[in-house]
């Protein structure tokens, strides 16, 4: 998870401010100490850390905290606030000309992930905002960046301009944009050539694209992985290029978070998206008031929601739910559960976003993937019949079973047994419920 250490850190230090029914200034200072040794381990800029520490304790012992009646969550709502306001304060949308096509130049250092994440923008767009993005392929020094671009555009059913790796990369965009507008294509997303470092050939030849193709937006891809350097690498680009926005790679690593904590009290920049993954649907746009509640602990349901409604078909989810209701779920059904929830992403992630899951669950639960993938295995080896009636399975066939999905006899007897009380707790549930408003369609995932 993103931030890992520094929320554990910060997670720790608020706990034991939360229990206090009257806060004092030596409080105060005790608790921003260990803020401050939290942001600095955390590879975030001093400077921003020295501002950050400084506005809460100001905030922090004034009269609105210390006359509260709940001084301890005051001062963690003080310091949610000033976290939220260092990354950015509200979602920094991405640019959408009037006139299309909207132009957006991706710029970074090589080894950054521009290319993919290029191709995660474009899919982003039109799976999100229903645009027809159009990708183009600039980076001529690195054929295998051209080779990479294109092989994701038919993963994607998205078209590349290319003209190979012989032309001259502006001549590339500006052609790029008028084939876009022949083909009505609402956005052009540029990849363009990176370096090992920021170098005077590279930013050369970028502004010369961007006083060719006046792009509306100007992403730079950064590593988050890279902690302060990814900040250094920000304000060279922007000094050169008056980039518009950052796009953080690599922040479902095991980060310290710095430079999402940095980047945008330092360049003024905001940071739009964040790639929480490789896959090519892992792109997010960024939130700093639901990152902030994240890293305090707080959860983030939002996010929650909007992942389950992207990924749950909901009128096969009130069907499932009807299903549960009256007891009748089958392993077919199971399965297509199994199915949706993980589409959601890392089942980790997902328990993430629920509020205080950082401190109560995720510390003495170890999500076991491949464990999930056994009982998925299990299932997959039952026959049609054996799925829709679970009763029919002898000894023989549970062996058959435990051969076909590499798993023993008592790990299908562990899971029939899961699956029956599953479906006896959902009675029971229903019967509890006759006479009450039925609640609004949703799901949830038996045995987890």
């Amino acid at each position: 998870m993103a931030f890992e250490g520094l929320a554990e850190r910060l997670q720790h230090t608020i706990d034991k401010m939360k229990s206090r029914g009257k806060v004092t200034e030596k409080d105060v200072k005790e608790m921003m100490r260990e803020v401050r040794l939290a942001l600095l381990e955390a590879d975030v800029n001093f400077k921003v850390v020295k501002k950050f520490v400084n506005d809460v304790k100001e905030r922090a012992v004034g009269q609105e905290v210390m006359k509260s009646l709940t001084p301890g969550q005051q001062v963690i709502k003080v310091v949610n606030d000033e976290l939220t306001k260092l990354m950015g304060g509200e979602q920094s949308k991405i640019a959408h000309a009037q006139k299309p096509p909207t132009v957006v130049m991706m710029v970074g250092l090589q080894g950054a992930g521009k290319t993919t994440t290029t191709a995660k923008l474009a899919n982003h767009l039109r799976k999100h905002h229903n645009r027809q993005p159009m990708m183009v392929a600039c980076d001529i020094y690195r054929p295998a960046a051209i080779d990479q671009l294109e092989t994701l555009g038919k993963e994607l059913n998205m078209p590349v301009f290319s003209m190979g790796d012989k032309e001259k990369a502006v001549n590339i965009a500006t052609k790029a944009i008028e084939q876009a507008k022949e083909d009505h294509r609402d956005y052009v997303l540029i990849d363009t050539a990176g370096r090992l470092h920021v170098d005077e050939a590279l930013m050369n030849e970028l502004v010369e694209i961007k006083e060719a193709v006046n792009p509306d937006e100007i992403l730079l891809v950064v590593d988050a992985m890279t902690g302060q350097d990814a900040v250094n690498v920000a304000e060279s680009f922007h000094e050169s290029l008056g980039i518009t926005g950052v796009v953080l790679t690599k922040l479902d690593g095991d980060t310290r978070g710095g430079a999402a904590l940095s980047v945008k009290a330092v360049t003024g920049t905001p940071i739009k998206f964040a790639g929480m993954g490789e896959k090519i649907d892992q792109l997010e746009p960024f939130h700093p008031d639901r990152m902030a509640s994240r890293i305090l602990g707080m959860g983030d349901v939002l996010s929650l929601i909007e992942k389950a409604q992207t990924s749950v078909d909901e009128t096969r989810a009130r069907e499932l739910e009807e299903k549960m209701r009256t007891a009748d779920i089958t392993f077919d059904d199971f399965l297509e559960q199994l199915a949706q929830v993980r589409n959601m992403g890392p089942l980790d992630e997902l328990l993430a976003m629920i509020p205080g899951a950082n401190k109560k669950l995720l510390k003495n639960v170890q999500v076991d993937e491949s464990h999930i993938g056994r009982i998925e295995a299990i299932v997959r080896s039952m026959t049609s019949e054996e799925k829709q009636n679970p009763s029919i399975l002898n000894a023989s066939r549970k062996r058959r079973i435990a051969k076909g999905s590499g798993t023993s006899i008592q790990d299908v007897n562990r899971l029939l047994k899961q699956f029956e009380e599953m479906k006896k707790m959902m009675k029971q549930m229903t019967s509890m419920q006759k006479g009450k408003k039925k609640r609004k369609g949703g799901f949830q995932l038996p045995f987890m």
